[in-house]
């Protein structure tokens, strides 16, 4: 399979992802959270489809393209620990999360999920759904839609 083919299925199974998590937690009260913000393309879909909640992002550094720049008071910058930790203070309040964490080196981004997991699973509501492209740890694994490999987009339960 060809890098555009690989990237074209991974964006395919990341928007599915995403409309799919939105109908599962229509009945759940709850922020959203995007992990890795990059040029903001995932946070501009989560923020079309979810225009009536909070959507909390982190990462590194704002880079992102100007049309998907979140608010201020809604961007968490820095490593992601202390943002987990300053995220989780007043408890779970994440319904939904999308992680997208990773410099691509798979071996270095499995092992930076796994040891980020027990934070994630600090911000998260009992039942709210995370989906990830890199494993993650410590949550319920579940069948996310049809339309998504199993190996590409991964779905877990907290």
């Amino acid at each position: 399979m060809s890098r555009l083919d690989s990237m074209l299925r991974r964006l395919t199974a990341q928007r599915d992802g995403l409309n799919w998590a939105v109908a599962q937690i229509s009945d759940m009260d709850g922020d959203v959270l995007d992990m890795g913000l990059g040029n903001g393309r995932t946070y501009d879909h989560l923020r079309e489809i979810l225009p009536d909640r909070r959507i909390w992002v982190m990462d590194r550094v704002l880079q992102c393209h100007p049309s998907s720049t979140p608010p201020a008071e809604d961007f968490l910058q820095g490593e992601a620990e202390p943002m987990l930790e300053k995220l989780g203070i007043d408890g779970p309040k994440i319904a939904l999360a999308h992680y997208d964490f990773g410099r691509g080196i798979k071996e270095d981004d499995v092992a930076e999920a796994a040891r980020l997991s027990p934070l994630i699973a600090r911000v998260m509501r009992p039942g709210g759904l995370l989906i990830s492209g890199q494993p993650l740890t410590g949550f319920e694994e579940i069948k996310g839609p049809d339309t998504i490999a199993p190996d590409r987009y991964l779905f877990y339960r907290a």
